[in-house]
């Protein structure tokens, strides 16, 4: 079973304007109101290409409640844990404006909450699959990511972890089965710029020198490299298509890696199934779909061929 966590889901309220003004009214000329997180992305990619996952949170008040209600519609199985202080959070984001957007911050989160949260993890079992990606609400530890793993490690639960920085770096002691950072991400944790696939290599190695078993990284519109724990590496060039919105790639890369591995057992394929997987979210308006996944596929085991 695959568990996923969002420690801090939210309603992402995507709005289109025409023209943006500071210290002006401005009217949307169309939006959206979709659940978002991290963890909760890569659970409806999964549910999308049929694998089902359990997706773990935290919400509050009447934006949670739309959170629990809009995950249900979307056919996911989920099991958050409802916080009495504050409300989820929504996230205004600019579809025009590529990155510009305002995060609320969600609610508080108390020492109750946390134990529950425990209490519902102490039911994984090994080889269950437990996905932690994203940042951490200010109301917990930082270190939060590793004790969980420290507490989890010796039932035999395996760990995907997206997340950057020293978030990343320091659970890489409890051999996460992968990780995912970005070029960006991975340069930072070297102080490195890094353009190039080829680039990328050699600190992918790093990262599992330090502990990871398998390292995938996201380049954007450069591909996505993966050094696998049989010493393999595989790296592929960007599918052909055009930018739709690239919120949830990413998520959708893990989800699509994830789905293959379970499917094949074969490194090489879950690779290939994720870059199709976030390529083809990166092509829709939403999350892809099974079909728009399979079509990627098709154009991404081509260039795996030559």
């Amino acid at each position: 079973m695959i568990y996923t966590v969002t420690f801090n889901p939210s309603l992402d309220y995507i709005v289109s304007t025409d023209g943006f003004e500071l210290n002006k009214t401005n009217r949307t000329t169309a939006e959206q109101m979709l659940v978002g997180g991290k963890g909760i992305n890569v659970s409806v990619v999964l549910h999308n290409l049929g694998i089902e996952s359990m997706a773990l949170g935290f919400t509050a008040g009447f934006t949670g409640a739309q959170i629990e209600q809009e995950s249900r519609t979307l056919g996911l199985r989920t099991d958050f844990i409802r916080v009495e202080q504050g409300f989820s959070r929504i996230n205004v984001k600019l579809k025009d404006y590529d990155g510009t957007e305002i995060n609320g911050m969600g609610p508080e989160i108390g020492a109750e909450h946390v134990k529950q949260f425990y209490q519902k993890l102490d039911g994984l079992k090994a080889g269950d699959l437990l996905v932690l990606a994203g940042s951490i609400p200010k109301c917990l530890p930082d270190s939060i990511y590793s004790e969980i793993m420290e507490r989890l490690e010796k039932r035999g639960v395996w760990f995907v972890i997206d997340a950057t920085r020293d978030l990343l770096v320091n659970v890489l002691k409890y051999r996460p089965f992968l990780i995912k950072p970005n070029h960006h991400e991975l340069g930072e944790i070297f102080d490195v710029t890094l353009r190039t696939r080829e680039e990328v290599i050699p600190y992918a190695k790093k990262l599992q020198e330090q502990g990871a078993r398998n390292v995938l990284v996201s380049m954007a519109g450069q591909g996505a490299v993966l050094a696998d724990e049989n010493g393999g590496v595989h790296s592929l060039p960007a599918p052909a298509g055009r930018l739709v919105n690239a919120v949830g790639a990413g998520d959708s890369m893990v989800a699509g890696f994830l789905a293959g591995w379970m499917k094949r057992h074969d490194y090489g394929y879950a690779f290939g199934m994720g870059v199709a997987a976030g390529s083809a979210s990166a092509f829709s308006e939403l999350l892809a779909t099974r079909q728009e996944v399979e079509q990627v596929l098709e154009t991404v085991e081509r260039s795996m061929k030559q």
